[in-house]
């Protein structure tokens, strides 16, 4: 399988077949004569500096958070018809909602709330095939943004900017899974003063706001559990990969989807034998990960990825490919200490520069991976754990405190215009 490759291309797998068994024998705790010279605690290490400070934060005592109370036809109803909402990787909001309810920093006097949240599930509207369909998502936001302006005076002093909602969509309050559409809709006007925790996160993006939450997509805490493998076991998979590579229905030839990323993963490397790829995806797949020394997190309609969080739980190296990518708890998770990062345009190149990886690199990755701290901190599990996302989000609002006197408008001051946005969004919900 490897006649094709030049002499230096050979030269690097044979490297790579030694510095595999280096991080295999990582993986089974460096063999039994070694694993007897190291303590246990020597297979983790913890976040250096102020980031692993802020990682292990305690927001009690920090924050107030007023839940408003709406009718159920923004969130629990909307969830009865449809329970799938519960476990695909936009549930953040709904599990944000459940975790405000009986946390510890929530307020039922709004007059000592620092922070208002308004519990809308903007993303529970699934196909038959599960995906979320944004289209009504505007005009839900508006209701509910309209009813609690109405309805209590909180809105008004700010314009919701003491307020924060959990808008998880590809591109977050833009309400669009196709980025070009996404920028030309923009963040909805409504929220433009308001914090936006949201799982989109990119560098100079009209869908990503100054001061917005940049959190975690959801994956399903106990399904990863079930699925973890002994720990000696070795990483027989160099680089790992299940996911398309092609847009076959919205994007034939791949230059759109994922601009292009993934189908030069694909073209580049659907041969060669240190890539494990493939569109098929397995029963094993958590197994698999846990077997593979990197693991690739490129883009796909949008830059982040579930496989950012997969990675992380089960000690696969994330390969990151997606330009400017703005990384979840970016000011708590080294991701550049744990993770590779890879230019799109260096997609033909990530053979040689995953080899070009030195071990002890490697291996210090592995250390930080293997951290209990940095797993916790990308999970919403129920019940709620010391340092998860839930606690992370709330340490964010926190550091935003206390809010800059100058967002609290004068009396009869507007800012935002009820009626911009696209003439659809404005029709009632």
């Amino acid at each position: 399988m490897i006649g094709f490759l030049d002499k230096k291309k050979m030269l690097e797998i044979s490297m790579w077949v030694f510095v595999v068994y280096l991080i295999l024998g990582f993986g089974a705790k460096i063999g039994i004569a070694a694993a007897e010279e190291l303590d246990q605690n020597q297979l983790t290490e913890r976040i250096s500096g102020s980031a692993g400070d802020v990682l292990e934060d305690n927001p009690v005592g920090r924050l107030k958070v007023f839940v408003y109370e709406l009718p159920s036809k923004y969130n629990k109803k909307i969830l009865q018809k449809d329970p799938r909402c519960l476990t695909h990787m936009f549930a953040a909001e709904i599990f944000m909602h459940r975790f405000l309810m009986s946390s510890p920093v929530r307020t039922l006097n709004p007059e000592e709330a620092d922070w208002f949240y308004t519990p809308v599930y903007t993303t529970c509207d699934l196909t038959p095939n599960g995906l979320p369909l944004p289209f009504k998502s505007p005009r839900m936001m508006r209701s509910a943004i309209q009813l609690i302006s109405s309805n209590w005076p909180y809105w008004n002093r700010t314009e919701g900017a003491d307020h924060f909602f959990v808008v998880p969509h590809d591109f977050g309050a833009c309400f669009h899974y196709q980025e070009e559409k996404a920028i030309e809709r923009g963040i909805l006007p409504l929220l433009q003063r308001a914090t936006l925790v949201q799982t989109f996160g990119q560098r100079n993006h009209v869908c990503l706001n100054d001061g917005s939450i940049t959190i975690p997509p959801y994956a399903p805490p106990q399904k990863m559990q079930a699925h973890l493998i002994p720990p000696d076991i070795p990483r027989s998979i160099f680089v790992y990969f299940r996911g398309l590579f092609y847009d076959v229905g919205n994007d034939p030839e791949g230059g759109y989807y994922a601009r292009g990323a993934r189908a030069s993963v694909w073209e580049n490397f659907k041969d060669n034998p240190l890539f494990d790829i493939s569109t098929e995806h397995p029963t094993t797949y958590y197994e698999d990960m846990q077997r593979a020394v990197f693991c690739l997190c490129p883009l796909g309609w949008a830059p982040w990825s579930p496989r950012l969080v997969e990675g992380v739980i089960f000690g696969c190296i994330p390969v990151i490919i997606a330009d400017d990518i703005v990384l979840p708890f970016a000011d708590a998770i080294p991701w550049e200490d744990i993770g590779v990062f890879v230019a799109e345009k260096d997609v033909p190149k990530l053979d040689s520069i995953l080899a070009s990886i030195p071990p002890e690199d490697i291996l210090r990755k592995q250390r930080l991976l293997a951290n209990p701290s940095m797993k916790q901190a990308m999970l919403f599990p129920q019940p709620a754990q010391s340092g998860d996302a839930f606690h992370q989000i709330l340490n964010g609002l926190a550091r935003k405190l206390p809010h800059d006197k100058s967002v609290y408008l004068r009396p009869g001051e507007k800012i935002l215009n009820w009626t911009a946005g696209p003439v659809g969004d404005l029709k009632p919900w």
